[in-house]
């Protein structure tokens, strides 16, 4: 019992200190560092009961109600529909939790008719810094996860959206190592499309830091700071080498990227791309080519009105409609 709780205390102290990393890599960048989560079957806590369209009122939303799901997330009665087949899964980014990063852009989908389902992963229960783990045990956990939405949905297929990790390396470890694909059987694909909002492919640098801490190499004590989520997305990491080897992507998934060139976090911004290997589609958008006010950050992309109209049309092109431009603020959204 006490080896437990020391362990929990010296997990607990990690957690920390990744929240003052986070909070000085945000002054210096002047930005904000979205919280994270991890993937968690305990019963959802009461959420928050307004919807949130900013990103400031959503920060300070996953500091108080960490393990809130966003409204609109985590009906398992759901049960998709002919219009809209497949369950949403909204896999949220580093040092971010699913009500900090979700709580636009799932209500939004669940107005729409989709089923949406949010987890935590990749970090301590209860903490508001997920996403902090090893990439490889984020994709497990991503991996039970799904596997609960299909059987509670009856769906034989989910679409994943994701932002920063979440859109990059974890669900991709996921698509590749973890069974969410079957290359010898794409039909069989647990997952029919990725839609991505600045996904950490790749590796990124946080515009100069983490060349800084790889060229002094700091950062196997960068991650024992704040998890080893910092190594594994860095640029040339053994992660990011063993995820790239056999190419970006997995037959039968179709995958969107959306982009932005005010990205201080996933950079430099044209690593979010991918290419598209066999039986795979990939669209990738730099949001900026479509609508020119838009100067949305890493953060507030994920509450980008634009943006949000993008994933609408990846995951329903039969249906998609034009973007209606309009402007979007860092930090702030629009």
């Amino acid at each position: 019992m006490s080896d437990r709780m020391a362990s929990r205390r010296r997990s607990n102290r990690r957690h920390s200190r990744w929240a003052a990393v986070c909070a000085g890599v945000a002054l210096s960048l002047t930005a904000g560092v979205p919280g994270v989560a991890t993937a968690s079957d305990r019963p959802v806590s009461p959420r928050p009961p307004l919807r949130v369209l900013d990103v400031p009122t959503a920060m300070a939303g996953g500091l108080l109600h960490p393990d809130a799901s966003p409204a609109g997330a985590n009906d398992w009665s759901c049960r998709p529909t002919r219009k809209h087949p497949r369950p949403v899964v909204l896999l949220h980014g580093s040092a971010a939790n699913r009500f900090n990063n979700w709580s636009m852009l799932s209500p939004w989908l669940k107005r729409q008719g989709y089923c949406v389902f949010a987890p935590n992963y990749g970090g301590v229960p209860g903490s508001p810094f997920q996403a902090t783990g090893p990439i490889a045990q984020s994709a497990k956990q991503v991996a039970r996860y799904v596997d609960r939405v299909l059987k509670a949905t009856r769906a034989r297929q989910v679409d994943l959206v994701g932002h920063s990790q979440g859109g990059g390396p974890t669900p991709r470890w996921y698509l590749r190592f973890e069974g969410g694909t079957n290359p010898a059987h794409p039909k069989r694909n647990k997952v029919r499309g990725l839609v991505a909002l600045a996904p950490s492919n790749h590796g990124g640098d946080i515009s100069g830091i983490g060349r800084l801490t790889t060229k002094l190499g700091l950062n196997p004590t960068m991650s024992a700071l704040v998890g080893q989520a910092w190594s594994d997305q860095m640029a040339g990491s053994e992660m990011n080498q063993k995820l790239d080897r056999d190419g970006d992507t997995q037959p039968g998934v179709r995958y969107t990227v959306i982009a932005t060139r005010y990205d201080e976090f996933a950079t430099p911004y044209p690593k979010n791309f991918l290419t598209a290997g066999p039986g795979a589609t990939v669209r990738n958008i730099l949001i900026q080519n479509l609508c020119r006010q838009d100067v949305s950050d890493h953060l507030s992309l994920a509450y980008d009105t634009n943006a949000a109209q993008l994933v609408s049309n990846a995951l329903d092109p039969a249906h998609a409609t034009p973007v209606r431009c309009g402007l979007t603020l860092p930090l702030l959204g629009g």
